[in-house]
């Protein structure tokens, strides 16, 4: 028997469109458990590895969040949205006939290390008390001020433009979709996160998670429901 209220920690392969916190009611609700909470908001055009943690385990989520973070995904070059993802739509478009492969290659190189990034206006960062896309939403300008993070490996595995592939392994806080915006900026053009997925975080790889239909099925299987 799982008791999911004395402590667990759960990987969840969160799919696309659900939020973070949709995530966590989940397993509440299933897992009919009281404490819960998730080591690391996912977006919810994104895809991947969630950790969750109940009971006793919640105390580690602090520890949990502090843990590199590797993600796959492609970027679009020849446009911006002012998400910096597919959230809203393009308003810029460039050419991007001239952007060799190489061009890309030593672009990407810039943002290994420590680099300093703006989260997107469309972020879950705090002004005045609301979440920064709340603002946005309203049309209401904000300001966010930049925060450095850390890349420790940004490889692209496949270039066929427009579109551009990539695994990034990187620091807790670190903004993919702005890399995808000042990639843009380093090309002179423009680029926006198309598709991403979390693989890994720390030891915690996506293989080895459940996806919803996986975690209700555990719930039946150990009497639960």
């Amino acid at each position: 028997m799982i008791d999911f209220n004395e402590g667990q920690l759960l990987l969840i392969d969160k799919p696309y469109g659900k939020t973070s916190f949709q995530a966590v009611k989940h397993v509440k609700y299933f897992g009919k458990v009281k404490k819960v909470g998730h080591a690391g908001t996912l977006d919810p055009l994104a895809t991947g590895l969630l950790i969750i943690c109940t009971g006793k385990w919640t105390k580690k989520i602090t520890d949990l969040q502090l843990q590199e973070k590797e993600y796959t995904g492609k970027f679009t070059l020849g446009a911006t949205r002012p998400s910096f993802d597919m959230e809203t739509e393009i308003d810029q478009t460039f050419e991007i006939n001239h952007i060799t492969d190489d061009h890309i290659r030593q672009a990407s190189q810039q943002f290994i290390g420590i680099i300093e990034q703006t989260p997107p206006i469309y972020s879950a960062v705090k002004i005045d008390g609301k979440r920064a896309y709340e603002h946005a939403r309203k049309g209401e300008t904000v300001l966010i001020k930049s925060k450095n993070v850390e890349v420790m490996e940004f490889e692209i595995t496949a270039i066929q433009l427009p579109d551009i592939t990539f695994r990034i392994v990187c620091s807790k806080g670190t903004y993919i979709r702005s890399i995808a915006n000042d990639l843009g900026k380093k090309l002179n053009n423009g680029a926006y996160l198309s598709e991403l997925r979390r693989t890994r975080i720390g030891a915690y790889h996506v293989n080895d998670a459940l996806d919803f239909d996986g975690f209700k099925k555990l719930i039946t299987e150990n009497n639960l429901d």
